[in-house]
């Protein structure tokens, strides 16, 4: 084993492009955290193999919050509150009524219990990585505009160090193992703030001049497992 880092903010997402929320601690699954990203909703009219309403589309989805109320292996009951403060549950038709005439476009919500992940079921990005892109873009530092599930702080590492962990095995904690699958190809998303949904421009031309268009990584659970923020991280070797 060699040791990289510590995980310091465990993330999920119940509503793909909706604000996350944060765990003190989570089981790793097969197919990721529980209730991560498990509902999306659909563009109706869409044709292509990326059919879901994101903040690409109506950027101001970022500002709306979830909170999980249950979670099962069949079900994840969830509320979204609106910016305005407005609550809804997430398979009410009031909710999807209300984004459709924000958005401009008709939607339909998908419940999926694998979820509806861009790549893959769990995204990880280190601290330090987020900290040289804002130094380098010139903007402040915040990594919830990369929408990790781990965000973890490298020992003696360097900004973007992950990235050459490809192809190897992450160990979170004692049990919890996760194939690192590809590099994360990054778009217009990282540009929003999380908070406001205001774009800087900045940040994804940072990106992609300076580092390929790459920030993060990608995995799969190989063995299931209890994490908890704090947890030692190592590469197995």
């Amino acid at each position: 084993m060699q040791p990289v880092g510590v995980l310091r903010e465990l993330r999920r997402y119940p509503v793909k492009s909706m604000r996350g929320e944060s765990l003190d601690s989570s089981s790793l699954t097969l197919q990721g955290i529980p209730a991560d990203r498990r509902y999306a909703f659909v563009q109706t009219a869409s044709r292509s193999s990326f059919p879901w309403l994101t903040a690409r589309e109506y950027p101001e989805l970022l500002c709306y919050s979830t909170r999980t109320e249950k979670v099962s292996p069949a079900e994840a009951e969830v509320t979204v509150t609106a910016p305005d403060g407005e609550t809804f549950l997430v398979r009410s038709d009031e909710l999807r009524l209300a984004l459709e005439a924000r958005s401009g476009r008709g939607l339909f919500l998908l419940y999926d219990y694998r979820g509806s992940y861009d790549v893959a079921p769990i995204s990880v990005i280190s601290r330090q990585t987020t900290e040289r892109i804002a130094q380098e873009s010139e903007t402040e530092d915040d990594a919830l505009r990369f929408r990790p599930n781990l965000l973890l702080d490298l020992e003696q590492g360097e900004a973007f160090d992950e990235l050459n962990w490809v192809g190897k095995v992450l160990r979170v904690g004692d049990v919890a193992r996760i194939a690192i699958t590809q590099v994360d190809q990054r778009c217009m998303m990282i540009t929003l703030d999380p908070a406001t949904a205001k774009a800087s421009p900045a940040i994804l031309r940072c990106v992609t001049q300076q580092h390929k268009q790459c920030a993060g990584i990608y995995g799969t659970v190989l063995t299931a497992g209890e994490v908890r923020v704090g947890d030692r991280v190592s590469l197995e070797m």
